[in-house]
């Protein structure tokens, strides 16, 4: 057995090099990543870390904040990083569901239809102001977020890989926007406030940009392949059944709090699971330990968790709820920290 800390021992796994190998992988592409995004995002490293983290997770990310906060120079900043075919989609209330996932035209040369692909099939996708869009026209996201495929007049097109949604958005209290349908914002693994700078961040914001923006200087830091391989290496990262039991009573503990309407979906229990497996490989571990899960639970399941009529007079917010679970549900390992 490694020389693991006593309170985490009985939750780590033997000793296995092709383990930590795969844990090595995840933290050289990550810490590449992250580097090339700092660069051109002031001050946020631990949303950068975030972002970094669904990407590898294999998941959406919804980036939601009052305008002017940089969540389109994330998105885009990301995206130049990493190796992968990019577009980017405007979101505004006229836009069709067509105007996504792309139209069969009538070829008049050979007398067919053949498929024009909409802005959706790239491999890194930026919904920008998603929430400016009508009901009708989110829904076109539906199926390629969750099964990564769209179908067009009966025939299904499959997503390449990787495939990577990040959608921005702003308040819905704001005028001109639609809510997004819970069934949609279950379908983002993480959802992610970057907040205002603090103003020495925000000075060197502006003496950054006095000439030209820092996003000229971002080039391509890992390529597909290395992306691919760290995605799946995360995978290998061990979870002990007691840290997959702690998962699951936070999970059910927000589908029977008294402030809660609607609790967090199994799809919520996987996205925990999947990050909490993400972050341990970023730090250099190949066991996730209670601590990951705890980091991600807001993240991953505030967005999922629905309030109570009577909750929201009082005030009381999704992430308040979770706080209120994480302090009120027992933590595996915690008698060896007496």
């Amino acid at each position: 057995m490694p020389d693991y800390p006593q309170e985490t021992r009985r939750l780590a796994p033997e000793a296995n090099a092709s383990r930590q190998r795969h844990v090595s992988l995840v933290q050289d592409v990550a810490e590449r990543i992250t580097h090339s995004v700092s660069q051109v995002i002031v001050g946020k490293r631990n949303e950068i870390r975030l972002t970094v983290l669904g990407l590898l997770s294999q998941g959406h990310i919804l980036l939601e904040d009052i305008p002017g906060v940089g969540k389109t120079m994330l998105a885009k900043t990301l995206a130049k990083s990493i190796g992968c075919t990019f577009s980017r989609i405007q979101f505004t209330p006229d836009m069709l569901p067509s105007d996504v996932t792309g139209v069969s035209l009538f070829n008049q040369k050979t007398r067919e239809f053949e498929f024009r692909a909409g802005p959706i099939m790239a491999q890194i996708v930026l919904a920008d102001e998603i929430n400016r869009a009508t009901p009708k026209t989110q829904a076109a996201l539906l199926e390629a977020m969750e099964e990564r495929q769209v179908t067009v007049d009966g025939v299904t097109y499959s997503m390449q890989d990787p495939f990577l949604l990040i959608a921005t958005q702003n308040p819905i209290e704001y005028e001109g926007t639609f809510p997004l349908p819970e069934a949609q914002l279950d379908r983002f693994l993480i959802r992610i406030q970057l907040g205002y700078p603090t103003p020495s961040e925000e000075f060197t914001i502006l003496t950054s940009q006095q000439y030209e923006h820092p996003l000229t200087h971002t080039y391509q830091v890992v390529n597909v392949q290395e992306l691919l391989a760290a995605q799946q290496a995360v995978r290998e990262v061990y979870v002990s059944d007691e840290v997959k039991r702690y998962i699951i009573d936070l999970v059910n503990a927000s589908r029977q709090h008294p402030d809660v309407y609607l609790g967090s979906s199994p799809r919520g229990a996987l996205a925990l699971f999947r990050t909490s497996q993400t972050r341990a490989a970023m730090a250099g571990r190949d066991y996730v330990i209670p601590d990951d899960v705890k980091a991600l639970a807001d993240a991953t399941l505030a967005h999922r968790i629905i309030v109570g009529p009577a909750a929201r007079i009082k005030d009381i917010s999704s992430h308040t709820i979770i706080q209120d679970i994480l302090a009120s549900t027992p933590v595996p390992g915690a008698s060896a920290w007496q």
